[in-house]
């Protein structure tokens, strides 16, 4: 009796062991299964239709206009494709988005601004960082505006992009918030004007009434 106890108690140990064996072998090799995420993108490459050049916007140097052309593309890496390949005939000018990390090409995708139908977006097959399933996606409705400041040649949209951003082709939008005071001086002043000219109608209109009382007066 004993000695069966004994047996039972030495093979539970040795499964327990062999367990722990399993466990931790397993361990490294399903922390090297895992998948890495990929890396961010520090800078932005744009070229197409109608640029002398191709420009690049890194994310130290232009910020704010780093973020809205990444923006326009960096949901696409995993995206299913939405849409069928439209006719090249209803597509219009092509540009080229290109994700660099430490100055290498990572993403890449073709845009097109002006599509029948609104923006469209293409994702190649062949990328720099390996091949994935080509798309078609509709693109964001602030693609062309954003294009626009980042160099493309097209007509000014300000009214698609948060904050009404306006100004000439490749307008730098590095530049540092408005200063508060400024805006309370010109509310200020705005609403001195206002007061002025809602003062000046309403002595004219009590002119006009004292005037009309001063008729009726003589006349009675």
């Amino acid at each position: 009796m004993v000695r069966g106890a004994i047996t039972r108690l030495v093979s539970t140990a040795a499964a327990a062991a062999v367990a722990l064996a399993l466990t931790l072998g397993a361990a490294p090799g399903a922390a090297l299964a895992a998948p890495k995420a990929p890396p961010k993108p520090d800078a932005v490459q744009l070229v197409g239709n109608g640029m002398e050049e191709t420009v690049l916007v890194r994310q130290d140097e232009r910020p704010r206009l780093f973020q809205m052309l990444t923006s326009e593309v960096d949901w696409l890496a995993s995206a299913q494709s939405s849409s069928s390949a439209p006719k090249s005939a209803q597509l219009g000018p092509k540009y080229t988005v290109t994700l660099m990390v430490k100055d290498a090409p990572s993403q890449l995708y073709h845009l097109y601004p002006l599509a029948q139908g609104g923006p469209r977006a293409h994702r190649p097959a062949k990328q720099p960082s390996g091949k994935k399933s080509e798309g078609w996606f509709y693109g964001r409705l602030s693609m062309p505006e954003s294009l626009r400041l980042g160099g493309a040649p097209l007509e000014v949209k300000p009214d698609v992009v948060h904050g009404g951003i306006g100004g000439g082709v490749g307008t730098d939008l590095a530049s540092t918030e408005v200063d508060a005071m400024e805006e309370m001086s010109q509310a200020f002043s705005e609403f001195r004007r206002l007061f002025l000219l809602n003062g000046a109608v309403l002595l004219v209109i009590l002119t006009g009434l004292a005037g009309m009382a001063f008729l009726i007066r003589r006349r009675v």
